[in-house]
């Protein structure tokens, strides 16, 4: 159950100290990681700070393309004089992916909500594993900072909060607060109905096609328990990474019956693969990701890694055969 807590006293006192931020999030930003930096620069701002978002991208989801041009790409000496890091939806620098080797010596602050990856070293840190979202903190900061969500700040803050909740499905019986926090945002201009659109309209019939293709290939294990889906480079060349619909892919494939966990294998280049895990209440993909160098929640994870699809294959298959054939109904 998510309880909103107030932000550590060494983070306040981190805010005062330092007048220029450099505010980072991870590599391939979700809504809740774009939505958490710009709230949290504008909220800076209006206390007279400089504060300047940053991301190495990319930006593939569509909901956030327009804010794209809102952020650094790259991080100047010019840029790291004087100024101070706050880390956001992630907590260490090794998940901001070509901005980590830009980022040490930095004083560090962090506000995450992840429950597993390397924890890096900090000057301030806020992190709750129980909130269904950074953006739930950062608006807890803001509050704690005297300030109320502006308009623009709220929509952000919406967007996040819809994005990492799988727009309140994620939710279970302990998620009144985030329903309060939802209505506050929604009193102070969020729309919900546009906020649904953005995430999930503007699709083009090259996303239909491409998800098709990635149906027609499910492969099924553990007697149903486990779906993984593939995705070549081929694919990833023909269709482009703008037409990939992985909300409605997870979706899809936990609506089938019987299915406690599901896996989708992307060949990003020759060398490479992304990895995305779901699943339902009994199986924590956190520990499965974590074990592959990745990180995430109990029900949403992922990684990146060297390898190809076949030997991604069979290490998952090895990690979930250790719970999907001892896990019991008890």
């Amino acid at each position: 159950m998510f309880i909103p807590s107030a932000p550590p006293a060494e983070l306040a006192t981190f805010i005062k100290k330092y007048t220029r931020f450099l505010v980072v999030g991870h590599k391939e930003p979700d809504g809740d990681c774009i939505g958490s930096e710009l709230v949290l620069c504008s909220a800076l701002r209006r206390l007279g700070k400089t504060a300047i978002p940053c991301s190495a991208g990319p930006f593939k989801r569509h909901e956030i393309r327009a804010y794209e041009e809102l952020f650094q790409r790259e991080i100047t000496a010019e840029m790291r004089k004087d100024a101070a890091l706050i880390i956001v939806d992630c907590s260490s620098a090794d998940r901001t992916g070509d901005l980590e080797s830009h980022l040490s010596g930095l004083p560090t602050a962090i506000i995450d909500h992840h429950i597993t990856g390397t924890a890096g070293a900090a000057d301030a840190r806020f992190v709750n594993s129980e909130s269904p979202s950074t953006v739930s903190l950062i608006y807890e900061f803001v509050k704690a900072l005297g300030l109320e969500p502006t308009r623009e700040e709220a929509e952000l803050l919406f967007l996040g909060l819809c994005g990492d909740t799988g727009f309140f499905r994620h939710l279970d019986a302990g998620g009144a607060a985030t329903f309060d926090l939802a209505a506050t945002l929604v009193r102070a201009g969020a729309n919900p109905k546009q906020t649904f659109a953005l995430m999930n309209g503007g699709k083009t019939l090259n996303t239909c096609m491409f998800l098709g293709s990635m149906l027609s290939r499910i492969e099924s294990y553990f007697e149903g328990k486990l779906l993984i889906c593939t995705e070549t480079f081929e694919e990833t060349e023909r269709y482009g990474v703008e037409s990939r619909d992985s909300d409605t892919l997870y979706q899809l494939l936990l609506s089938v019956n019987n299915v406690e966990a599901i896996a989708v294998i992307r060949q990003e280049s020759a060398e490479k693969c992304n990895v995305g895990l779901r699943s339902r209440n009994r199986v924590n993909v956190a520990l499965i990701a974590a074990t592959l160098g990745g990180g995430g929640h109990k029900n949403a994870a992922g990684l990146g890694t060297h390898g190809t699809i076949s030997e991604l294959r069979t290490k998952l298959l090895a990690e979930f055969e250790k719970i999907l054939t001892t896990t019991s109904d008890e």
